[in-house]
């Protein structure tokens, strides 16, 4: 027979438990190329965090979004492009701490190729875009490492699945 033990103190509520755990930011990108295997990327204006740089197509959830509706929305907002075809899982970035604002999750999907002719209009959060081929890239400032990115582009032409830490594949 099992006897209760009488020293222990007994757990926080579930509802306070929870709030003890840490938030979480949730982001979603896609990894869309063309017929030559270029990646099309963002380079964010002006007056946006992150001015200069450039990056995948994505962003953060909205309450009750999921990562494959959040790349989705994204896409179409950030390019209009809209992705009918299946959007495949290519990986994950896990991020301690970003700028201070805690945890980050960045889901990465394979949005297929571009059409071709296919335009792109950018949101006002964009100031150009472009199609690169990774030896390209080396010199041009990104939001996300260098290697990550191959680590990706990688994944999306191999149907593999890449995980990554702070940026670094593991």
């Amino acid at each position: 027979m099992t006897v209760p033990a009488t020293d222990v103190k007994p757990g926080l509520p579930r509802d306070e438990w929870v709030k003890t755990l840490p938030q979480t930011i949730v982001a979603s990108c896609v990894l869309l190329l063309d017929s030559e295997d270029r990646i099309l990327l963002l380079r964010y204006a002006g007056d946006q965090p992150g001015a200069g740089l450039w990056g995948l197509p994505g962003g953060m959830l909205d309450h009750g979004e999921n990562p494959v509706g959040a790349a989705r929305r994204e896409m179409c907002e950030e390019t209009g492009i809209v992705l009918d075809s299946t959007l495949r899982f290519v990986g994950y970035d896990h991020r301690a701490d970003v700028k201070g604002t805690g945890p980050v999750i960045d889901f990465y999907f394979h949005g297929g190729r571009l059409a071709p002719g296919q335009t792109v209009r950018r949101s006002s959060e964009h100031d150009q875009d472009g199609l690169f081929a990774l030896a390209d890239l080396g010199s041009t400032p990104l939001t996300i490492p260098l290697p990550a990115l191959t680590a990706l582009h990688t994944a999306a032409l191999t149907g593999t699945v890449v995980c990554l830490q702070e940026g670094v594949p593991q």
